[in-house]
Parts: C-alpha cells; sequence; structure tokens
C-alpha cells in the first residue's frame, strides 16, 4: 500500500530515540507522505526543530504559545489536517497523558483533538515498558481504538538489554502500509449514521426526549472516516464535538430526522441507525408556555412518529440497513421481531440497564443479529472497539 498523498502528524517525545524520527521524517517523504512535526519541549533537548524542519519542508511546532502565523487555533489545525497521527517516540510520560486526557502542551493538546487514527511508538527503560501501570495504559489506548506498534528488544541508552527500543523507522513505515493504509477498507463506500435522540415539543419550554447522547453513533461515523469511508452523520440534539470529516446534519425532532435520512438514503450504500428517535410527539404543541395549574392535572396527548427505519427497510434496494434495539427486557426475541418486521440486514441488541452498556457509558455490550438466526455476542468494550467490529461484521455480510 501507498503513502502518496497521506498527510501525517508526527509526534515526537523526549527519548534518546528521537534521532530515530528523523530517519522517520525522511522515510515518509520518500514514500509519498506529507510530514508535519509537533515536539515537546523535552525532545528538542535531543534534536533541534530545524532539523526537523527541513526534512519535512514544514513548520515545526513545540509550543502552546509561539507566534501564530495563519488565523487558526493551530493544534485544532494540525488535528484536523492529519489522516494519520504517528507518535514516535512515545514515551511513558506521553502514553500516560493520552490514556487520561491530559493536554499540558502542544503535543498532548493536539492528540486529544485529533479525529485520525493514531498509532504510539513505545521507546522506553525496559523496566518502565513493562510496568504495571504503563501495560494498563497501552491497554486502555488500545481498547479506544489507537494502534500501538509494540517495541522492539536489543540493547538500550541506559545498559541493559530487553524490550523498549523504538522499533527501525522502516519497520515502522512498513507498519503504516500494512496495518493502516490497508485498514481503509471502506474506501468508496457512502455510509449514513444517524445518533442521538430526538426532542418532540410541548411548548416552546419544553419537550419529551430520552437518555441517548449520541455516544454509540458518533463513534460509528468516526471509525468509518478513520477508515475511508464518505460518512453522513444526521444527529440530534448532542454535547458531543462533531467528528471531522463528515458531512453533519443536525435535526431536532424525529419528523426532522425522517426527512433527514430519506434526502441522503439513496446515496448511500450502508446505513446505521443508531439515533433513539422518539416513537411518539404532542398531538398539540402549544404556541405559548403552558401555566401551571395549581387544581389542575395536565394531560398530554400523544401521537405516533414515522417509523423511520421501517420506510427505509421498504424502500431499500442496494443499502444494507442495520438498526439498533435498546431493551430492558426480552433482548433477543424484541431484537429478532423488529429485525424481522422492519426488513434489517442486522440489529445491534443492547440491554440498557446493565452496567456498562446504558445511555450516556463510554462503554457497551451488544448483541449482533442477522436475518438467518445467527447471533453475535460482544463483551463489554469501548464504543470505538465496537464500532470497528460492526463494520468489520457489516463488510463480511456485505461480500456473502
Amino acid at each position: 500500500m501507498s503513502l502518496t498523498g497521506k498527510k501525517i502528524v508526527l509526534g515526537v517525545s523526549g527519548g534518546i530515540a528521537v534521532y530515530k524520527a528523523v530517519d522517520l521524517v525522511s522515510r515518509l517523504r520518500k514514500k509519498g507522505a506529507e510530514v508535519k512535526v509537533v515536539m515537546t519541549e523535552a525532545a528538542t533537548k535531543f534534536v533541534t526543530p530545524l532539523t526537523f524542519r527541513e526534512l519535512s519542508a514544514n513548520p515545526v511546532v513545540v509550543s502552546m504559545w509561539g507566534e501564530v502565523h495563519e488565523f487558526n487555533v493551530e493544534h485544532i489545525a494540525l488535528a484536523c489536517w492529519a489522516d494519520l497521527f504517528v507518535v514516535a517516540p512515545a514515551t511513558a510520560n506521553i502514553i500516560a497523558k493520552m490514556a487520561t486526557g491530559i493536554a499540558d502542551d502542544m503535543l498532548s493538546t493536539t492528540l486529544l483533538a485529533t479525529p485520525a487514527q493514531i498509532v504510539i511508538c513505545p521507546a522506553m527503560n525496559t523496566n518502565m515498558y513493562e510496568h504495571p501501570i504503563t501495560k494498563a495504559n497501552l491497554q486502555k489506548l488500545l481498547d479506544l481504538g489507537y494502534k500501538v506498534l509494540p517495541a522492539a528488544e536489543g540493547h538500550l541508552a541506559c545498559g541493559t538489554s530487553g524490550a523498549g527500543r523504538l522499533p527501525e523507522p522502516q519497520a515502522i513505515v512498513e507498519y503504516l502500509e500494512q496495518t493502516i493504509v490497508a485498514a481503509q477498507d471502506l474506501a468508496g463506500l457512502n455510509i449514513l449514521v444517524t445518533a442521538a435522540g430526538t426532542r418532540e415539543a410541548i411548548d416552546p419550554v419544553r419537550y419529551i426526549s430520552n437518555h441517548s447522547s449520541g455516544k454509540m453513533g458518533y463513534a460509528i461515523a468516526q471509525a468509518a472516516i478513520a477508515r475511508g469511508a464518505q460518512v453522513t452523520l444526521i444527529s440530534g440534539p448532542s454535547n458531543l464535538p462533531v467528528p471531522a470529516k463528515v458531512n453533519f446534519i443536525a435535526v431536532d425532532s424525529a419528523r426532522e430526522m425522517h426527512a433527514a435520512v430519506l434526502d441522503y438514503f439513496t446515496q448511500a450504500d450502508i446505513v446505521i441507525k443508531a439515533a433513539a428517535v422518539a416513537d411518539y410527539r404532542p398531538k398539540e404543541v402549544s404556541s405559548q408556555k403552558i401555566k401551571k395549574q395549581a387544581d389542575a392535572n395536565l394531560t398530554i396527548v400523544l401521537e405516533k412518529n414515522p417509523d423511520i427505519l421501517a420506510d427505509l427497510g421498504q424502500k431499500k434496494t442496494k443499502q444494507f440497513l442495520v438498526g439498533f434495539a435498546a431493551e430492558t427486557n426480552d433482548l433477543i426475541s424484541n431484537a429478532q421481531e423488529k429485525l424481522r418486521k422492519k426488513n434489517l440486514d442486522m440489529i445491534v441488541a443492547n440491554d440498557v440497564t446493565l452496567s456498562g452498556a446504558g445511555f450516556n457509558a463510554d462503554t457497551n455490550i451488544v448483541k449482533l443479529l442477522y436475518p438467518d438466526g445467527e447471533i453475535c455476542s460482544l463483551e463489554q468494550m469501548s464504543k470505538t472497539k465496537v464500532a470497528n467490529i460492526l463494520l468489520d461484521c457489516i463488510l463480511a455480510k456485505r461480500k456473502i
């Protein structure tokens, strides 16, 4: 696979292996990649920014407080510019920052802001590399969807021998070519994702909604973007940041989502309906705030919203249609009925009463159900990992 045209941000943290990062920049440029370098202050003690600037043919960023040459927020601009973000060498310190969300310098802040696939190349003393905390931090990042190229073994600068060496630059380049670029398995596909809940107005002040945060749908959209798809994300109200490079459509009510989905449905190859759409809406919406009556109850008459998923099941031609079933009881039977009645190709079912699987959680516990009766059960894992497994399964089923 080729790196030609790939936009790569190289994050360089402070370790003796920085000298290998110099060679890495040169090799990436020879492969046709465009490279921009972000260094920690500690890294500049080993190699000057000038060296990376000359090899990358781009300015090198070190401080959050340097002179701004363009009218943008530099760490956000770099984060959104990247197709790939490689941290080499990645010290125990920067790995710990990434695992805990610390953003106290230019590199850690940019890493937290990027939607790009992040590749970590650890380099440190053997005892640090094998310390349970470092291992736990790396595992946490793996669970969140980061890629980790394991450290090599050999003689270390500290005089010991063991695991902890930064892999050779050629090995890093080959890993990026074979593992990262090759993972662009959704390139050329249009994917439509819906996310978050909807709001059904009662009056100008109040509405009916649910607890959905949108985390699962946003994770799917971001994973699909990282794997090369063209993604349209239609979302109800959410506090989540919009993933970079998606075609984002914000909606409020179920009827607005219905109209937006139909607008984009015909051009989609894959449709993943992860939104928690309200089944009902108030039949009458007051134009003014309804005042509380001291001696009377308030009765709201509800009417059905359009069934978006059922409509898509009837209209689909080439589309692979995936629904979600958030249940509190009879998970399998309820999901199977929805799968059949709405003519779906797959349904993702989860019991929202389980710890680690409900609304607003960062993890999920799901079962993937298919029309032929197959059920695939996944253990508790991050929503990013669920998203990638879901995309893997969709690709596999589309080829059958």
